[in-house]
């Protein structure tokens, strides 16, 4: 019987192939989704979790840098009531850039995102929202403005403690830099800083549509 210590080793030696692998099948569906005339934009983070309504698709546009938590939805189609009425609802779905999305959000048809808007985990988009601003919801509404949120955040950052993403993420994360973050984290939320200059720079985790 194979030992956990070499099954952890072999797993190991694997990962990068199977990240490779991940990775390419994920493009694939990018160009696939293009081709049927979906409008992806440059930068994109549209994980394979994502569920698209593929076969109406290119009702669907989706702006530059925009972003998507595991297993959101986004629909262009509902055909709820065509027991009783043999029709079936279609409507354009159309996100500007720089939108973010908490996992398992639900993005309805006939709605619009305005740019830079972020919706939070587990809200259904059930009309259009304005840009600039931070909502949340089932439907999802406006909670905060955008300005707002980041000010916040920025007055919480100054003071906050800061872990560079360079040496904090997940292929560099030692033992000792988990304890670190933990013991620090016992006290009071902390920031992971610079990932998404690395992304910009063709690092990090994050698969993202050529830009």
């Amino acid at each position: 019987m194979l030992s956990a210590a070499f099954l952890g080793a072999l797993l190991d030696l694997l990962a990068p192939w199977k990240a490779r692998i991940e990775s390419a099948r994920l493009k694939r569906r990018w160009t696939r989704l293009q081709a049927l005339g979906m409008h992806i934009g440059q930068g994109v983070n549209l994980p394979a979790s994502t569920w698209i309504d593929t076969p109406h698709c290119f009702l669907i546009s989706i702006g530059d840098w925009c972003g998507f938590g595991e297993q959101c939805l986004i629909l262009a189609h509902d055909a709820q009531m065509d027991e009783f009425l043999d029709a079936g609802l279609i409507a354009k779905v159309t996100i500007h850039e720089s939108c973010h999305f908490g996992s398992r959000t639900v993005i309805l048809p006939g709605v619009e995102v305005g740019p830079r808007t972020i919706v939070g985990a587990n809200s259904v988009v059930s009309r259009s929202l304005p840009p600039d601003t931070v909502c949340a919801g089932a439907p999802a509404k406006v909670i905060c403005l955008l300005d707002d949120y980041l000010s916040r955040h920025r007055e919480q950052l100054a003071s906050a403690r800061k872990f560079p993403w360079i040496e904090y993420n997940s292929e560099t994360l030692t033992p000792e830099r988990r304890r670190e973050m933990l013991e620090a984290l016992s006290s009071a939320p902390a920031y992971v800083t610079g990932g998404f200059t690395e992304e910009l720079k063709g690092k990090g985790g994050t698969e993202r549509t050529p830009h």
